[in-house]
């Protein structure tokens, strides 16, 4: 496979990713999503705003000072003729403009800029927010991974630093109300740990035990879990088989999820920088889907989210 050398000097495999692609035609044929596009001063995410309009992704609607956005526009060679510019002085006036806009009905999600996350995140869900849901807020990432045979989700490896038993909860619901937008009825849910036993010395293990308890008892709804499962367990049914593990989601899961930030921020990554996976990313939890990038996202990565907004939108009433 041909191979480019990243940033980071070293060969990084160069993958198709026909998941990511089938995803964008259907996201295509839902039509364009109107997205509030919140502070977008840096040619980064002024450019991946205007690409996803450019690919039929999103309508968005820039919120920011805008001398600055038409001095970064035009220093790129971009245009933009019959975009909204919504003024607003800083990061924080915009975060607060965004979320009058949304609330309004006026946008139908909202994607981070160049502004920090947490004057993204507090705007959204803060206590006075109209935004705001009895639900805990969290990020899922959506993977097109080489070396696994559907697309595959992963939460919480951006919000939740450290998350208790009733926010991995909510956090679980996230993914599986994504996965019901994608038309995954009834996604396989692997709750991961250390090991695939429940041992008191390791918290994991009893939440994910936990989880799985409250999906029985009817508390989660509309996927089948399994844990505690290891990383290997979880993807593999021969290493499931291996040691013994009879697991209805073993080798099959939609969606992973992990004890806390630390173990899916690494697992995020290493999937992109080593696994060759193409992903897109939403926060859930609110009343409109967040597509919440990183400075360091690829062009693709970001464009990806607006696709995934926009296929999604329709539960959210957008």
């Amino acid at each position: 496979m041909p191979a480019t050398v990243s940033s980071m000097g070293f060969a990084r495999p160069v993958f198709a990713h026909p998941r990511l692609d089938a995803l964008s035609e259907r996201a295509r044929a839902c039509g364009k999503l109107r997205v509030g596009v919140v502070y977008p001063c840096e040619e980064g995410a002024l450019g991946a705003a205007l690409e996803a309009s450019e690919q039929g992704f999103i309508d968005p609607v820039l919120i920011g000072p805008s001398a600055q956005i038409r001095a970064i526009a035009a220093a790129s060679g971009r245009d933009l003729a019959g975009i909204v510019i919504v003024e607003a002085a800083d990061a924080r006036s915009a975060a607060r403009s965004a979320v009058a806009l949304a609330a309004a009905g006026e946008v139908g999600a909202l994607m981070k800029g160049s502004l920090h996350t947490d004057e993204m995140l507090g705007a959204v869900v803060g206590r006075e927010s109209p935004l705001r849901t009895g639900r805990r807020a969290s990020h899922v990432f959506w993977f097109d991974c080489p070396n696994y045979h559907k697309p595959l989700m992963l939460t919480d490896a951006v919000v939740n630093i450290a998350p208790g038993l009733m926010e991995k909860a909510d956090i679980v619901r996230n993914a599986i109300d994504l996965a019901h937008g994608l038309d995954i009825g009834n996604p396989k849910v692997a709750i991961l740990a250390a090991v695939e036993t429940v041992n008191p010395a390791l918290p994991s293990t009893i939440d994910a035990a936990a989880l799985c308890k409250m999906a029985d008892r009817g508390q989660i709804t509309g996927a089948t879990l399994d844990g505690p499962l290891g990383f290997d367990n979880a993807v593999s049914l021969d290493s499931a088989s291996t040691k013994g593990i009879v697991s209805l989601v073993a080798g099959e899961p939609d969606i992973l999820v992990v004890p806390n930030l630390d173990a899916g921020n690494s697992l995020y990554k290493s999937l992109v920088y080593l696994g060759g996976a193409a992903c897109a990313g939403l926060v859930l939890g609110a009343r409109i889907p967040i597509i919440l990038t990183s400075r360091a996202d690829s062009r693709q990565a970001r464009i990806a989210s607006c696709a995934l907004a926009a296929l999604t939108a329709r539960q959210f009433g957008a």
